[in-house]
């Protein structure tokens, strides 16, 4: 559906760009930052998030045992607080939760999956394991819930976002590859790229006008949100 109403994109934002700009500086400010901020160009922050708690703590059974702590949580879905299947096998993130622990690390069979935090009480507990990004401006607006995604072998299909604002996404444990297109509109003018994220990158991607898809390699777990 909204495929279909999807405004014709100028190619402006895609002209010229064969990949991802890399900034390999962990401690970049918000001064440094503000200068790329809102480039339409996709964007790795190497090793951004290295001493975050989240990147040794947040964990399947960590997730597991949150949610389990407050189940209404469980069923709570909506348009606006999402559940996510991809190609998995799970219908709910009851299903995927009680998924065996012996499939959790196997990638056998392969699985992705990626649900919206909109729980208050589970946000607060997921938040005191990452801050808001050093290097986001301060007067960039934040929503009030965040994604998890996580998954070993599989990954996301091509698909544009609809969301206000940007999105940043933080490489918590494993690796993904990001496949990114620009609008079919664009493609005699402009071209598709791949780039591959290691544990403690900053991905920032305005996935409003970049088709993307992934894949992960090993185990993979991901922290996402908005900024704007």
């Amino acid at each position: 559906m909204y495929e279909a109403t999807r405004p014709i994109s100028g190619c402006e934002f895609c002209a010229g760009v064969e990949g991802p700009l890399i900034l390999n500086k962990p401690n970049l400010t918000k001064a440094e930052f503000l200068r790329y901020a809102y480039l339409p160009q996709p964007m790795i922050i190497k090793n951004a998030f290295m001493d975050w708690k989240a990147r040794k703590q947040l964990t399947f059974q960590y997730l597991k045992e949150v949610y389990n702590r407050w189940p209404d949580a469980l069923n709570h879905f909506s348009n606006e607080c999402q559940f996510l299947p991809f190609k998995s096998v799970f219908a709910t993130l009851n299903e995927f939760f009680n998924m065996p622990e012996s499939d959790v690390n196997s990638g056998n069979p392969p699985w992705y999956v990626g649900f919206s935090n909109c729980h208050p009480n589970i946000l607060k507990e997921l938040r005191e394991l990452y801050p808001r990004p050093h290097f986001l401006p301060t007067d960039a607006e934040l929503p009030n819930t965040d994604y998890t995604f996580l998954g070993e072998g599989e990954g996301a299909v091509m698909h544009l976002d609809y969301i206000p604002r940007l999105m940043w996404q933080a490489q918590l444990q494993g690796n993904k590859t990001w496949f990114i297109s620009p609008t079919p509109e664009c493609d005699s003018k402009c071209s598709s790229f791949s780039f591959y994220v290691e544990a403690g990158d900053a991905v920032l991607i305005d996935t409003r006008i970049w088709y993307h898809g992934t894949i992960t390699g090993q185990f993979s777990i991901t922290i996402q949100s908005e900024y704007g």
